[in-house]
């Protein structure tokens, strides 16, 4: 059972973390443009909890600075693994599920249910899904933190560490030559085709003495794998754009599709033979100007909005990934570099969080633009699975993995 003196230690350790919070800017003005700092000076909060351990961790940057024993969902009723954000806070806050029942210090993780809040903590599994928090432990967290935190539910304990890889993306300093998204860019560079604001991001870099509007306002990015593209279905596409009537693009190659591939190939000089070949396939791409598409999808949001998409390629996209965070940590306005920390949300059986960023390569424009955007705080998800079903309004990218 939890005893007095540990909850002092809790709440010592929760004024300690906000302190730190309240430090004098001219502290953090120390950091000349272009340094990072340690890995937990101006570093990200982020919440761990393990339904295993029955524990939640609190970290600033790498650091743990407080912890504490929790009660999850019991069998039925089971907390689900994966990676939330804090989707909203209240104090007093009733449940519309459950009989009106009590959940004060409440912080929403899903809309359908999900929550951490005040509650009975009787060292094993209880609650209805939610997290129960011992009370002192809820209200100090609930004063530390604010909508979009990170929050990585875990089966085993899962613990945040520092990622050094050339595919993270850096920040861009203010004054250097980045490109620009025009219109005739985008449609030279397929990389760039498809962005959700296609020609009209103007990325918030200020000027030297003026920081951006949304600098303290971090990016929620995801990588995710597209789905394979149906071949013949582009191919039927493809030559009936060009004047080949190969019948609907239904992914079927039947008697119309062979003989519009028979039409093409006469005209091409090429053998009759009415066959889907890998020779055919370029030669049609070729003619029709088509570039395949990458075989992945960057997707970022701010203050649970999508602000921006564009592809990029994953090695080996067949092969599991598993699901990872990676976190920057804080850096100046004006800085060229910032450090990253990373942790594995379901294990390392598919692979290490540096496997998976060995695996991502991501355009040279898309880089800049990423290094225009970048923030404090932000985060990249690097993921096989779907994040379709539980992120919408007044979400980021909620990814289940249980």
């Amino acid at each position: 059972m939890t005893g007095i003196s540990r909850s002092a230690r809790i709440s010592a350790a929760a004024l300690a973390v906000a302190a730190s919070l309240m430090a004098p800017a001219a502290a953090r003005d120390k950091q000349a443009a272009g340094n990072t700092g340690t890995a937990t000076d101006n570093a990200p909060l982020q919440m761990m909890v393990s339904l295993k351990e029955q524990r939640i961790n609190v970290y600033r940057g790498t650091e743990l600075v407080t912890s504490s024993p929790i009660s999850s969902g019991k069998t039925g009723h089971a907390t689900p693994t994966g990676v939330f954000s804090i989707l909203e806070k209240r104090r007093k806050h009733f449940s519309n599920l459950y009989d009106d029942a009590p959940m004060p210090f409440m912080q929403r993780l899903t809309w359908s249910g999900v929550a951490l809040h005040e509650g009975r903590v009787p060292g094993y599994p209880a609650s209805h899904g939610c997290i129960r928090l011992p009370r002192a432990f809820a209200q100090d967290l609930f004063g530390l933190t604010e909508r979009g935190l990170h929050v990585v539910v875990t089966q085993d304990e899962a613990v945040p560490h520092m990622v050094y890889s050339a595919a993270l993306p850096q920040p861009i300093a203010v004054g250097s030559t980045v490109a620009s998204l025009s219109p005739k860019m985008i449609e030279a560079d397929p990389a760039l085709r498809g962005s959700i604001e296609t020609g009209s991001i103007q990325p918030d870099v200020g000027t030297a003495n003026e920081i951006p509007e949304n600098f303290n306002q971090p990016l929620r990015m995801i990588v995710t794998p597209r789905a394979p593209e149906n071949q013949i279905k582009t191919l039927q596409r493809l030559l009936g754009q060009m004047g080949f009537d190969a019948g609907p693009a239904d992914g079927v190659a039947g008697r119309k599709t062979r003989a519009a591939i028979e039409s093409y190939q006469e005209g091409a000089d090429l053998p009759v033979t009415g066959r889907i070949t890998d020779g055919l396939v370029r030669s049609v791409y070729a003619d029709a100007g088509y570039v395949t598409p990458t075989n992945a999808v960057l997707r970022i949001r701010r203050k649970f909005k999508d602000i921006y998409e564009a592809g990029v390629t994953l090695k080996e996209p067949a092969a599991p990934i598993g699901t990872h965070v990676f976190t920057a940590l804080g850096f100046e306005h004006g800085a060229t570099r910032t450090e990253w920390m990373g942790v594995a949300a379901e294990g390392t059986e598919s692979g290490t969080p540096e496997e998976a960023l060995a695996r991502l390569e991501i355009s040279e424009p898309v880089r800049r633009e990423l290094g225009q955007m970048l923030t404090p705080g932000s985060s990249l998800i690097i993921t096989d699975r779907s994040f379709a079903r539980n992120t919408g309004l007044g979400t980021d990218f909620v990814v289940i993995t249980k």
